[in-house]
Protein backbone atom coordinates (compact mmCIF):
# COMPACT_ATOMS: atom_id res chain seq x y z
CA UNK A 1 0.00 0.00 0.00
CA UNK A 2 1.32 3.45 -0.95
CA UNK A 3 1.90 6.20 1.62
CA UNK A 4 -0.98 8.33 0.36
CA UNK A 5 -3.38 5.39 0.72
CA UNK A 6 -2.11 4.61 4.22
CA UNK A 7 -2.57 8.24 5.26
CA UNK A 8 -6.14 8.29 3.95
CA UNK A 9 -6.93 5.01 5.68
CA UNK A 10 -5.47 6.11 9.04
CA UNK A 11 -7.32 9.43 8.92
CA UNK A 12 -10.65 7.77 8.09
CA UNK A 13 -10.16 5.19 10.85
CA UNK A 14 -9.90 8.07 13.32
CA UNK A 15 -12.97 9.73 11.77
CA UNK A 16 -11.15 12.96 10.95
CA UNK A 17 -11.51 15.38 8.07
CA UNK A 18 -8.41 16.65 6.29
CA UNK A 19 -8.89 20.01 7.98
CA UNK A 20 -9.07 18.44 11.47
CA UNK A 21 -5.91 16.42 10.78
CA UNK A 22 -4.14 19.53 9.48
CA UNK A 23 -4.99 21.39 12.70
CA UNK A 24 -3.77 18.48 14.83
CA UNK A 25 -0.46 18.35 12.94
CA UNK A 26 -0.07 22.15 12.64
CA UNK A 27 0.09 22.07 8.83
CA UNK A 28 -2.17 23.42 6.10
CA UNK A 29 -5.15 21.48 4.75
CA UNK A 30 -3.51 21.82 1.32
CA UNK A 31 -0.47 19.90 2.60
CA UNK A 32 -2.66 17.06 3.89
CA UNK A 33 -4.54 17.01 0.57
CA UNK A 34 -1.23 16.76 -1.37
CA UNK A 35 0.00 13.92 0.82
CA UNK A 36 -3.23 11.95 0.48
CA UNK A 37 -3.50 12.46 -3.28
CA UNK A 38 0.11 11.37 -3.83
CA UNK A 39 1.14 14.79 -5.24
CA UNK A 40 3.72 15.34 -2.51
CA UNK A 41 5.41 13.78 0.49
CA UNK A 42 5.43 15.04 4.07
CA UNK A 43 8.70 16.41 5.38
CA UNK A 44 10.66 14.22 7.79
CA UNK A 45 9.38 16.30 10.72
CA UNK A 46 5.80 15.94 9.48
CA UNK A 47 6.29 12.17 9.08
CA UNK A 48 7.42 11.93 12.69
CA UNK A 49 4.38 13.96 13.79
CA UNK A 50 2.05 11.75 11.72
CA UNK A 51 3.58 8.56 13.13
CA UNK A 52 3.25 9.88 16.68
CA UNK A 53 -0.32 11.08 16.10
CA UNK A 54 -1.43 7.69 14.75
CA UNK A 55 0.80 5.75 17.18
CA UNK A 56 2.65 3.89 14.41
CA UNK A 57 6.31 3.81 13.38
CA UNK A 58 7.67 5.72 10.41
CA UNK A 59 8.71 2.35 8.95
CA UNK A 60 5.08 1.24 8.97
CA UNK A 61 4.15 4.32 6.94
CA UNK A 62 6.89 4.09 4.33
CA UNK A 63 8.49 1.52 2.10
CA UNK A 64 12.22 1.76 1.37
CA UNK A 65 11.62 3.47 -1.98
CA UNK A 66 9.22 5.98 -0.44
CA UNK A 67 11.73 6.73 2.29
CA UNK A 68 14.27 7.69 -0.40
CA UNK A 69 11.69 9.94 -2.07
CA UNK A 70 10.93 11.63 1.25
CA UNK A 71 14.63 12.15 1.93
CA UNK A 72 15.13 13.66 -1.54
CA UNK A 73 12.09 15.88 -1.09
CA UNK A 74 13.37 16.99 2.33
CA UNK A 75 16.79 17.82 0.87
CA UNK A 76 15.22 19.80 -1.98
CA UNK A 77 13.04 21.69 0.49
CA UNK A 78 16.06 22.59 2.64
CA UNK A 79 17.94 23.82 -0.44
CA UNK A 80 14.91 25.90 -1.50
CA UNK A 81 14.66 27.47 1.96
CA UNK A 82 18.37 28.30 1.96
CA UNK A 83 18.04 29.86 -1.49
CA UNK A 84 14.97 31.82 -0.38
CA UNK A 85 16.80 33.10 2.68
CA UNK A 86 19.80 34.24 0.61
CA UNK A 87 17.62 35.84 -2.10
CA UNK A 88 15.41 37.57 0.47
CA UNK A 89 18.32 38.95 2.49
CA UNK A 90 20.16 40.12 -0.64
CA UNK A 91 17.04 41.88 -1.93
CA UNK A 92 16.38 43.56 1.43
CA UNK A 93 20.04 44.69 1.50
CA UNK A 94 19.26 46.84 -1.55
CA UNK A 95 17.73 49.25 0.99
CA UNK A 96 21.31 50.46 1.55
CA UNK A 97 21.00 52.39 -1.72
CA UNK A 98 18.44 54.61 -0.01
CA UNK A 99 20.81 55.64 2.77
CA UNK A 100 24.45 55.13 1.73
CA UNK A 101 26.35 57.40 -0.70
CA UNK A 102 26.34 55.20 -3.81
CA UNK A 103 25.12 57.83 -6.27
CA UNK A 104 27.32 60.42 -7.95
CA UNK A 105 26.14 64.02 -7.96
CA UNK A 106 27.92 67.08 -9.31
CA UNK A 107 28.69 69.65 -6.61
CA UNK A 108 31.10 72.62 -6.85
CA UNK A 109 32.88 71.28 -9.93
CA UNK A 110 33.39 67.82 -8.44
CA UNK A 111 31.37 64.65 -8.12
CA UNK A 112 30.36 63.71 -4.60
CA UNK A 113 28.67 60.58 -3.34
CA UNK A 114 25.10 60.86 -2.07
CA UNK A 115 22.36 58.43 -1.13
CA UNK A 116 19.27 57.96 -3.28
CA UNK A 117 17.29 60.02 -0.78
CA UNK A 118 19.76 62.93 -1.16
CA UNK A 119 20.07 62.69 -4.94
CA UNK A 120 18.77 65.92 -6.48
CA UNK A 121 20.46 66.70 -9.80
CA UNK A 122 18.65 64.09 -11.92
CA UNK A 123 15.40 64.31 -13.81
CA UNK A 124 12.26 63.54 -11.83
CA UNK A 125 11.35 60.59 -14.08
CA UNK A 126 14.82 59.08 -13.59
CA UNK A 127 14.73 59.47 -9.82
CA UNK A 128 11.25 57.92 -9.89
CA UNK A 129 12.61 54.97 -11.88
CA UNK A 130 15.44 54.55 -9.33
CA UNK A 131 12.95 54.51 -6.47
CA UNK A 132 10.63 52.11 -8.31
CA UNK A 133 13.45 49.65 -9.00
CA UNK A 134 14.85 49.80 -5.46
CA UNK A 135 11.46 49.51 -3.76
CA UNK A 136 10.37 46.65 -6.05
CA UNK A 137 13.53 44.68 -5.20
CA UNK A 138 13.18 45.36 -1.47
CA UNK A 139 9.48 44.48 -1.54
CA UNK A 140 10.14 41.17 -3.26
CA UNK A 141 12.85 40.40 -0.69
CA UNK A 142 10.47 41.09 2.19
CA UNK A 143 7.80 38.88 0.58
CA UNK A 144 10.33 36.10 -0.04
CA UNK A 145 11.35 36.11 3.62
CA UNK A 146 7.80 36.44 4.94
CA UNK A 147 6.26 33.78 2.69
CA UNK A 148 8.96 31.11 2.87
CA UNK A 149 6.50 28.44 3.99
CA UNK A 150 3.68 29.37 1.61
CA UNK A 151 3.06 26.31 -0.53
CA UNK A 152 1.52 28.12 -3.52
CA UNK A 153 2.95 26.49 -6.67
CA UNK A 154 3.01 29.71 -8.74
CA UNK A 155 4.77 31.61 -5.94
CA UNK A 156 7.31 28.81 -5.45
CA UNK A 157 8.12 28.69 -9.17
CA UNK A 158 8.27 32.45 -9.84
CA UNK A 159 9.84 34.17 -6.82
CA UNK A 160 13.46 33.24 -7.62
CA UNK A 161 13.15 34.19 -11.29
CA UNK A 162 11.41 37.44 -10.40
CA UNK A 163 14.20 38.33 -7.98
CA UNK A 164 16.85 37.77 -10.65
CA UNK A 165 14.86 39.71 -13.27
CA UNK A 166 14.34 42.67 -10.91
CA UNK A 167 18.08 42.74 -10.20
CA UNK A 168 18.93 42.65 -13.92
CA UNK A 169 16.51 45.53 -14.57
CA UNK A 170 18.11 47.49 -11.72
CA UNK A 171 21.63 46.88 -13.06
CA UNK A 172 20.61 47.97 -16.56
CA UNK A 173 18.84 51.07 -15.24
CA UNK A 174 21.89 52.21 -13.30
CA UNK A 175 24.34 51.36 -16.09
CA UNK A 176 22.30 53.22 -18.71
CA UNK A 177 21.93 56.26 -16.45
CA UNK A 178 25.68 56.27 -15.70
CA UNK A 179 25.53 55.44 -12.01
CA UNK A 180 28.39 52.91 -11.73
CA UNK A 181 28.38 52.30 -7.97
CA UNK A 182 24.72 51.29 -7.57
CA UNK A 183 25.09 49.23 -10.79
CA UNK A 184 28.13 47.42 -9.37
CA UNK A 185 26.37 46.87 -6.03
CA UNK A 186 23.36 45.28 -7.75
CA UNK A 187 25.65 43.30 -10.07
CA UNK A 188 27.40 41.72 -7.07
CA UNK A 189 24.00 40.85 -5.56
CA UNK A 190 22.92 39.37 -8.89
CA UNK A 191 26.11 37.27 -9.12
CA UNK A 192 25.52 35.85 -5.64
CA UNK A 193 21.93 34.96 -6.56
CA UNK A 194 23.03 33.21 -9.76
CA UNK A 195 25.68 31.22 -7.85
CA UNK A 196 23.19 30.18 -5.17
CA UNK A 197 20.51 29.22 -7.69
CA UNK A 198 22.92 26.91 -9.55
CA UNK A 199 23.60 24.79 -6.45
Amino acid sequence: MELNEKLQQLRKQKGLTQEELAEALFVSRTAVSKWESGRGYPSIDSLRAIAKFYDVSVDELLSGEQLLSVAESHTAQKQRRTRDLVFGLMDVAVAMLLFLPFFGQAADGAVKGVSLMQLSDVAVYLKGAYYAAVIAIIGLGVLTLALQNWENDIWQRCKGSASIVFSIVGVLLFVLSRQPYPATFLLVILAVKVLVSRR
